[in-house]
């Protein structure tokens, strides 16, 4: 196994710096085809040889298939971070090239779902078209071949590699290291861990590295991808459910602050995002899969029982997402709760205003009438005869002008209730006279003795 450097997260300052770095160099090969790695400190790689008996051991990365029973497995992880697909296909141009070519580089990097052959070897993928640096992004590609099988996955999937059993946490007997019981977790024989990792293990729904079973065959291993695959979107979608029962906890204790922080953020809208994103890699593999079953229940090297467990991965995808439906629609609800709740706010202020203006409206009436620069204004000492009528005549416009105002609201009022009049009027007339008419002819009837044509 060959890994570079341990740390996946870096800057969109550095990845750009390299980036430029990697533009300018010639993208070329020369006679004797060396691989150019340009970005060492950014890709992680795995090797692994399987002897076909439940063994395995860690080999170079040569790219070389396995002869007889034995069978190699070559995994590439791709950082987390903001880059283009077109540094994506770049770094595995460097790690694959030769003996693949550009074709089955494309076929790994893509966006989108696939499955099918690409120069003799079955290649899938269920690559989701988001940004590399969200959590709810997922991307993964397989080459399979008889003999070797080449995967190429965004960031770290859990349980995708092996470990000796005796780094399994969970085969001891811990104690739980917490601020409340330091004085017992100096008397404990066991491993001590810390709260948050038992916090983390509770999201997992499967098991460590360690515990993983060794692969005997080419099928056994292409079952065990896809299994951490499903496995991954499935602690991803418990992780998402744990902090929406948080949040809810949070509501319910009525938090003023909290509830318009997280309307601030937009949290819930970006939870409703990210459900979406998991939607969408959830139905690339429900196309996906069935398909590689398919193709791989033609192949001789495909046992039978990883058929089957290829259509429990089929059903574990399609009650997954039921789930994340569930989920998507708990959000919706309490989205819905936070709007109304901020509606129910923007209506206490507005009855307050509402309120002052019902307040302070009669009193900038009596200033206004009392501030105007005309003469006859009562109590104020204006006794000039030429002045007198002033007063008179803005009050006289005023009720004009609240009159015509009054008009308007009241004549499509008025309108309406004279057409329903003079409906009622014209319905009753036709009805006398449709009376009158259907009686002229049944008593005609009645006396020449016919029938009444109906």
């Amino acid at each position: 196994m060959e890994i570079s450097r341990d740390n996946e997260s870096i800057t969109n300052s550095e990845v750009e710096e390299i980036d430029r770095e990697s533009t300018n160099n010639d993208i070329q090969q020369n006679e004797n085809h060396v691989p150019r790695v340009r970005l060492p400190g950014l890709v992680r790689k795995k090797a692994y040889i399987f002897d076909g008996y439940g063994n395995y051991y860690n080999k170079e990365w040569d790219l070389a298939e396995g002869i007889g029973q034995e069978f190699c497995w070559y995994h590439i992880e791709l950082p987390r971070s903001n880059q283009k697909l077109t540094s994506s296909a770049q770094w595995l141009i460097d790690l694959l090239c030769p003996p693949l070519k550009l074709q089955d580089i494309l076929s790994l990097v893509s966006n989108g779902p696939f499955c099918g052959y690409v120069d003799g070897a079955l290649v899938f993928r269920v690559n989701s078209p988001g940004p590399p640096s969200s959590n709810f992004t997922f991307r993964l590609a397989a080459r399979v071949t008889e003999n070797s099988v080449i995967t190429v996955s965004l960031g770290h999937i859990p349980r995708v590699g092996f470990s000796p059993t005796s780094q399994s946490l969970l085969s001891e007997i811990p104690s739980v290291e917490s601020p409340y019981r330091r004085g017992r977790n100096r008397t404990a024989v066991g491993p001590v861990i810390k709260e948050h990792v038992l916090e983390f293990l509770l999201t997992m729904n499967h098991s460590e590295e360690a515990d993983n079973p060794v692969p005997k065959t080419i099928s056994n291993l292409v079952v065990h991808i896809l299994d951490t695959h499903v496995d991954h979107l499935q602690d991803t979608v418990t992780k998402l459910e744990m902090e929406l029962e948080s949040v809810e906890l949070d509501l319910d204790k009525g938090s003023f602050a909290l509830k318009k922080q997280m309307l601030d953020d937009r949290r819930f809208p970006k939870m409703h995002l990210n459900l979406q994103r998991l939607l969408q890699v959830i139905a690339h593999g429900e196309q996906v899969l069935p398909r590689v079953k398919e193709k791989c229940s033609l192949r001789g090297w495909f046992a039978c029982e990883d058929i089957n467990a290829l259509e429990e991965y089929i059903g574990s995808l399609r009650r997954l997402k039921e789930n994340v439906g569930f989920i998507a629609n708990r959000v919706t609800a309490i989205q819905a709760g936070l709007d109304s709740w901020q509606a129910e706010q923007i209506n206490k202020k507005l009855y307050y205003i509402s309120f002052l203006s019902i307040v302070f409206l009669p009193l900038s009436i009596i200033t206004g009438v009392f501030g105007m620069n005309v003469g006859g204004v009562p109590w104020t000492g204006q006794d000039d005869p030429a002045l007198k009528d002033g007063f008179q005549n803005v009050i006289l416009i005023c009720l004009m002008m609240l009159l015509l105002v009054l008009l308007c609201f009241l004549l499509p009022w008025a309108y309406t209730s004279l057409a329903s009049w003079r409906r009622r009027v014209a319905m009753r007339r036709s009805w006398s006279i449709n009376r009158k008419s259907f009686l002229r002819r049944t008593i005609g009837m009645n006396h020449r003795g016919g029938y009444l044509r109906l």
